[in-house]
C-alpha cells in the first residue's frame, strides 16, 4: 500500500467518526429538548406529558405543549426514593450522567487517535531530523521516481555542454532502440559518471537524458543510502535496483556519488556501514544485464576520492567531464536563462559572456536573476546592460557598502592604490583590459577594486604574461610607496596572489633556469574550486627548498621594481586619475582615456623576456 492510499484510509476513518458525532449532536439539538429530572416530575404532575418511554437510564417522550419549539424531550432517570427526597429540598436536579454508545466509543477511540497523531507528527519528525529515518520503512529506498512529464527537461534546455550532450545522446538512443546496438554485438555502458565542478549542470544533464528518452528516472543522493543502523544502506541499494528492474527501461541517477563511493580502507576497525553499502552497490552493478535497459548515472565533483573498483570497466564504464563553459557556451547558457526576463533591445549577450570568465551554468543563472533584481530595484521596465554589469560586480566583489565612511587620508590611499593597478594593466599589453575602477567599499572586505575584462578565453599562459599579472598586482603597493613614502595593509590579498603565481612559476611550471624543468610540487586533481596551489607534496631537499624561496623572492622583487618604474614614468597621469577617482568614486575607460590599454608592439620588435 502506497503512502497516498494510507492517507485516504485515515481520512475515511476520521470522516466517519466526525459524521457520527455531528449526527448525534445535530439530532439532539434540533429535535429533542433536554430537561432536568425535577422539571420532568413537575410536568408530569401538570399532565403536560402526552406519552413517554422508560429506558434503563433515560426517559424519553412527547410534550403536550412544545418547549423552545421542541415537542420531544429526554431526561435522565433518578432513583424514585432519591428523587422524592431531592424534590422536597427544592433543588433542581438532572439525574445521572448518561453514557451513550457513541460517547463510549469515542472515549476509547479518540485517545488512541490522539496518541497515533502525536507519534506520527512529533516522534517520527524528530527521528528523521536525527537521522533515524522511518523505522517501518528503514530498508526501503528513498529514490524519487520521475517520469518524462515530471522532469520537464530535455536537451533543448541544456546549453554550454555540447560534448557531454553528444555522448549522452547515445544513452538516449539505446533506451529508445535497444536492438540497434545489439545488432552488431555492442552493449551500452552500465554506468556513466558525470564529473565536473559544482554548478556545471551535471544533475540537469541527467534529468535531460530521462526527459529525452521518456523513461522512468530514479533520483537519489548518495548520502540518503547511509543511516545509523548497520545494513540499512545495503538494503536500500537492493531495493532501489529491484524497483528499477520492474520499471526497466529506466535511469538510476545517484547524485553526490562521493558520499557513497569513497575509497575503502580508511576506517579504523574494518568495514563500516558505508563500506557495506558500497560493496552492495558494486555487486548490483555487476549483477544486472545492460540489455535490461537500466542505465546508472552518477555525478560527483570529487572523482579523486572514489573507490577504484567503482571506476573499473563494467561498472562506471564511461566518464564524462563537464567543465566550466567557454565564451560561446556561456552565451548559449545566457540565451536559455534570459527567456524568462524582459530584456532591453541593446543588450549584447556576447559581451556579458566576455566579462564572466570562469562562471558555471549555475553562476550564470544567478547572474540573470541578480540583473533582474537590480532592474526591479531601480524601477526599470526592462533589464539593461548596466544591470548585468552591476550584477557581475555584485557576484564578484560583493554588494556596495556606501554607508562605510572612510577617513579622507584612507580614501586617498585607496584611490592611488586602485589607480596604480589600473595604469599598470593599461601599460602592459599582456594583461586583460581595464573595465572599471572603483573606491566604493564592498561587502567582501575590499575598500576598492579594479575590474579587468578578458577579451577571450585563455587556455595557455606564457611566462611573460604571468609576470605581467604579478606587476599589475604589485602596482597598488608600488603606488602607495611612490606617493606616500610608506605602504599599508591594503595590499594583503594582492601579496597572497603574487606569491602563489611566483611559486607556481618555480615549482609547477618549470619556468626558471636556476631550478630547471622539474616539477617540485604537484597539484591535487580536484573540482572543489579555483584553488591556485592546492595540495602540496614536498619531495625535495632542504637545499632545494632554499633555492625555491630565493627564486620566488627574486620574481616578486623584479615585478615590484617593474611596477614602480611604470608608475614613476606616469606619475602625472597617476595623480590626475586618483583625483578624478576621489571625485567620481567610479571610473571607466570612457571617463579616463589613459585607462585604455596600449596596443602591443609589432612581433619583430618584441624582446624576449629573460627568465
Amino acid at each position: 500500500m502506497n503512502k497516498q492510499q494510507q492517507w485516504n484510509i485515515w481520512y475515511f476513518i476520521a470522516a466517519f467518526f466526525l459524521l457520527m458525532l455531528f449526527q448525534s449532536v445535530w439530532t439532539t439539538w434540533r429535535t429533542v429538548e433536554v430537561i432536568p429530572y425535577s422539571r420532568f416530575l413537575k410536568l408530569l404532575d401538570e399532565k403536560q406529558i402526552v406519552e413517554l418511554t422508560i429506558h434503563q437510564e433515560q426517559i424519553t417522550g412527547k410534550l403536550k405543549e412544545p418547549i423552545n419549539g421542541r415537542q420531544l424531550f429526554v431526561t435522565n432517570r433518578v432513583d424514585p426514593a432519591l428523587a422524592e427526597q431531592i424534590e422536597k429540598s427544592g433543588a433542581t436536579f438532572t439525574g445521572t450522567v448518561q453514557h451513550t454508545f457513541l460517547s463510549t466509543l469515542l472515549s476509547w477511540v479518540m485517545p488512541v487517535l490522539l496518541f497515533i497523531g502525536i507519534w506520527y507528527f512529533v516522534f517520527r519528525r524528530f527521528a528523521e531530523r536525527q537521522g533515524l529515518g522511518g523505522l517501518i520503512n528503514v530498508g526501503k529506498s528513498k529514490a524519487r521516481v520521475l517520469v518524462e512529464r515530471d522532469t520537464g527537461v530535455t536537451f533543448d534546455d541544456v546549453a554550454g555542454a555540447d560534448e557531454a550532450k553528444a555522448e549522452l545522446m547515445e544513452i538516449v538512443s539505446f533506451l529508445k532502440d535497444k536492438d540497434k546496438y545489439g545488432r552488431l554485438g555492442a552493449r551500452i555502458p552500465k554506468g556513466v559518471l558525470l564529473v565536473g565542478p559544482p554548478g556545471t549542470g551535471k544533475t540537469l544533464l541527467a534529468k535531460a537524458v530521462a526527459g529525452q528518452a521518456g523513461v522512468p528516472f530514479f533520483s537519489i543522493s548518495g548520502s540518503e543510502f547511509v543511516e545509523m543502523f548497520v545494513g540499512v544502506g545495503a538494503a536500500r541499494v537492493r531495493d532501489l535496483f529491484e524497483q528499477a528492474r520492474k520499471a526497466a527501461p529506466c535511469i538510476i541517477f545517484i547524485d553526490e556519488l562521493d558520499a557513497l563511493g569513497r575509497a575503502r580502507g580508511g576506517t579504523f576497525g574494518g568495514h563500516d556501514e558505508k563500506e557495506q553499502t558500497l560493496n552492495q552497490l558494486l555487486t548490483e552493478l555487476d549483477g544486472f544485464d545492460p540489455r535490461e535497459g537500466i542505465v546508472v548515472l552518477g555525478a560527483t565533483n570529487r572523482p579523486e576520492v572514489l573507490d577504484p573498483a567503482l571506476l573499473r570497466a563494467g561498472r562506471f564504464d564511461r566518464q564524462i567531464v563537464i567543465d566550466r563553459p567557454d565564451r560561446n557556451g556561456r552565451e548559449a547558457i545566457l540565451r536559455v536563462h534570459v527567456k524568462r526576463i524582459k530584456l532591453a533591445a541593446d543588450v549584447r549577450l556576447d559581451q556579458i559572456a566576455g566579462i564572466t570568465p570562469g562562471f558555471t551554468g549555475a553562476d550564470l543563472a544567478n547572474l540573470v536573476n541578480e540583473a533582474a533584481i537590480v532592474a526591479t530595484r531601480r524601477g526599470g521596465s526592462e533589464v539593461t546592460t548596466a544591470d548585468f554589469t552591476a550584477a557581475v560586480e555584485r557576484l564578484v566583489a560583493g554588494s556596495e557598502r556606501k554607508g562605510l565612511l572612510l577617513q579622507p587620508r584612507e580614501r586617498e590611499v585607496v584611490a592611488y592604490h586602485e589607480m596604480g593597478h589600473a595604469l599598470a594593466a593599461a601599460n602592459l599589453p599582456g594583461t586583460d583590459p581595464v573595465h572599471k575602477v572603483s573606491i566604493i567599499p564592498r561587502s567582501i572586505g575590499a575598500l576598492g577594486y579594479t575590474m579587468q575584462r578578458p577579451t577571450d578565453d585563455r587556455f595557455l599562459i606564457t611566462v611573460r604574461e604571468l609576470k605581467d599579472r604579478m606587476v599589475v598586482l604589485l602596482a597598488g603597493r608600488a603606488a602607495e610607496q611612490e606617493v606616500f613614502g610608506e605602504v599599508s595593509t591594503g595590499a594583503a590579498d594582492d601579496l597572497v596572489k603574487v606569491t602563489d603565481i611566483a611559486r607556481q612559476i618555480v615549482t609547477r611550471f618549470g619556468m626558471t633556469e636556476a631550478l630547471g624543468q622539474a616539477v617540485l610540487e604537484r597539484k591535487s586533481q580536484t573540482y572543489l574550486g579555483d584553488q591556485t596551489i592546492g595540495f602540496r607534496e614536498k619531495d625535495y631537499s632542504e637545499a632545494t627548498a632554499r633555492e625555491i624561496d630565493l627564486a620566488v623572492k627574486k620574481l616578486i622583487d623584479e615585478s615590484y621594481t617593474r611596477a614602480k618604474e611604470i608608475l614613476i614614468k606616469r606619475r602625472a597621469v597617476l595623480d590626475e586619475g586618483a583625483r578624478l577617482l576621489l571625485k567620481k568614486e567610479t571610473l571607466t575607460p570612457e571617463d579616463f582615456p589613459p585607462l585604455v590599454q596600449a596596443a602591443p608592439p609589432p612581433a619583430k620588435e618584441r624582446v624576449k623576456e629573460p627568465l
